[in-house]
C-alpha cells in the first residue's frame, strides 16, 4: 500500500471551538452552545424569541459592558460558562423643568 492510497483522517474540530453561555434576565435562564466566532445577534434573537421580548426593548451586558449584535465571544474574550445579563431598556431619565 502506497502513501497515495491512504486516506487522511478527518480534520479534528478545534478543541474549545464552542462555548456554553448562560443568558439571564433575572427570571429566566437560557443556556446556549455557540461557536466562538458566531455573532451574538443569533443568541440575542433566540433569547428574545424564547422569552417573548422584543430585541428593541432589552439590552445585553457582559461584565458590565453593553454587547453589540456584531460582537462574538472571541471579541469579548468570553470563556465557557460565562453569563450575559439581559436588562429592560430604559428611555428618558430627564426631570421636567419647572
Amino acid at each position: 500500500m502506497s502513501e497515495q492510497d491512504a486516506t487522511p483522517p478527518p480534520p479534528k474540530q478545534e478543541e474549545g471551538a464552542h462555548l456554553n453561555i448562560k443568558v439571564t434576565d433575572g427570571n429566566n435562564e437560557v443556556f446556549f452552545k455557540i461557536k466562538k466566532t458566531t455573532q451574538l445577534k443569533k443568541l440575542m434573537d433566540a433569547f428574545c424569541d424564547r422569552s417573548g421580548k422584543s430585541i428593541d426593548s432589552v439590552r445585553f451586558l457582559f461584565d458590565g459592558t453593553r454587547v453589540q449584535p456584531t460582537d462574538s465571544p472571541d471579541t469579548l474574550e468570553m470563556q465557557d460558562g460565562d453569563t450575559l445579563e439581559v436588562h429592560q431598556e430604559q428611555v428618558g431619565g430627564a426631570f421636567p423643568s419647572f
